[in-house]
């Protein structure tokens, strides 16, 4: 049930060889014996872009490649973090003195993101110190959530720590919270998905509350992901955040044009909830409101009522002050069509007609189209992956994550899987010296799998 607790796994070691190896890493590191182990997944999102924090469903599934933290708590306050991975630095802190640098996002910041939204939650005056070593699998910058996954990781590494339970729903959105302290004002689907997945299916999160529904995908096709190598970094580029920005504009600007109280409107689903239409009216009345040429300041000002002092200080949030043009209309269009498609992703799943995959992949194409032109939170390399794996016999394919580089995901024909997967290796990896270089975890096919767990050894 998704509303319990992570559960708790008892495993024989000598049965998994990656815990073994975690535990001898563990043991020469640190000297003494990890108590558990925590693991938390990444996520392909199959549909629903950058539509989260717009308060609309969103359609992922968790992966296979995951963030694997090993435990001892400790007496001292101190936390210490390893990484089995030598590019990733060692880091200690007191667990009384958390300090969270935004202008670095490094890896040690992700896991003091989880720990700090745990002690928080409780109000622990003297929480447990812990030496941990994490092993991670997910390609970093790669818009397969991996920073989320740590943070996910370490809320449940702190909460087991410190003996005390949460429900799924509950860790998901503490997570959520405590990944803003990184600067990403991120919606909640990567956390809600690495809680809440279960093996064999996909899940409609919807939010407000944060709920989780399964969605059994059509036989006959398999999922693929496709690395583009280029790397993205949400908090630490600003494109992310304006997007998140554009999107609370356009629903002050369309809240306002229909007579709603625009000062407390914040996310574009609220505009449609209060009007009470569809979302096929709401592209209605966005071609009526709003035009697609950019906003600057000042005529966002001038619509909304208010001077720019109060647009920079009640809106605007502090790294968006230097901003000065804002493109409204291509991101409520984006939003509330994107929201549709997941609707309709969904509904074709559950009927499952003869033509279901055709359907599917219309609407992943469709999405692209829609993220590359009207959100342009694509990229070149992106553009070009999508029209490679749709060449080689993909039904549908589109870039997932937040794009900017990332990955993309296609759904493939199981029959047809090892040659599209010989012919893209061929096309997009071989054809470059530094792809090539990491071409083994870049394109690899993925089944829905489990959310977070704790394993005990047995």
């Amino acid at each position: 049930m998704a509303g319990d607790s992570p559960s708790a796994l008892p495993v024989q070691l000598v049965e998994q060889p990656r815990l073994q190896k975690l535990k001898e890493m563990f043991l020469s590191k640190f000297g003494s014996a990890p108590k558990f182990y925590a693991r938390a997944p990444g996520r392909v999102n199959l549909i629903g872009e950058h539509i989260d924090y717009c308060g609309y469903a969103v359609l992922p599934m968790a992966i296979e490649q995951d963030i694997l933290i090993a435990v001892e708590p400790v007496q001292t306050q101190v936390v210490q973090l390893a990484n089995i991975n030598s590019s990733y630095l060692d880091f200690s802190t007191s667990v009384n003195n958390i300090q969270i640098n935004k202008t670095k996002p490094q890896w040690h910041n992700y896991f003091l993101c989880g720990l700090k939204g745990i002690q928080e939650h409780f109000g622990l005056n003297n929480p447990t110190g812990m030496n941990c070593l994490l092993d991670g699998t997910i390609p970093p910058s790669s818009g397969l959530s991996s920073s989320s996954a740590l943070v996910c990781c370490a809320g449940l590494v702190t909460l087991r720590a410190n003996g005390k339970t949460l429900s799924k729903v509950e860790l998901a959105e503490i997570c959520t919270k405590s990944e803003r302290y990184i600067g990403t004002e991120g919606g909640g689907m990567d956390q809600s998905i690495s809680f809440l997945a279960e093996e064999g299916t996909a899940k409609l999160i919807e939010f407000s509350p944060l709920r989780a529904t399964d969605v059994r995908l059509p036989s006959g096709a398999t999922f693929v992901i496709a690395n583009s190598c280029v790397e993205m970094n949400k908090a630490a580029t600003s494109h992310y955040n304006i997007r998140v920005m554009e999107c609370r504009l356009a629903t002050k600007l369309l809240s306002k044009s229909k007579g709603l109280e625009w000062r407390k409107m914040l996310r574009l689903h609220d505009v449609q909830s209060k009007l009470g239409v569809s979302l096929e009216e709401m592209l209605t009345i966005v071609e009526e409101v709003l035009h697609p040429e950019p906003y600057s300041a000042e005529e966002i000002c001038k619509c909304l009522g208010i001077s720019l002092e109060e647009l920079h200080s009640q809106i605007l949030s502090q790294n968006m002050q230097d901003v000065s043009t804002f493109k409204l209309y291509q991101r409520a269009k984006h939003v509330y069509s994107e929201a549709a498609r997941v609707l309709e992703f969904q509904k074709i799943c559950s009927e499952a007609p003869a033509n279901a995959l055709q359907l599917l992949g219309e609407l992943m194409k469709q999405s692209h189209i829609s993220c590359r032109e009207m959100y342009e939170c694509s990229c070149p390399e992106l553009d070009r992956l999508v029209d490679i794996c749709l060449q080689f016999g993909a039904i549908g394919s589109r870039l997932t994550g937040a794009g900017w580089g990332g990955c993309t995901v296609s759904m493939v024909p199981t029959d047809k899987l090892n040659t599209f997967l010989k012919n893209v290796k061929k096309a997009y990896y071989q054809t470059d010296g530094q792809r090539l270089a990491v071409e083994n975890n870049s394109l690899f096919a993925t089944k829905p799998g489990r959310g977070a767990l704790v394993f005990v050894e047995a």
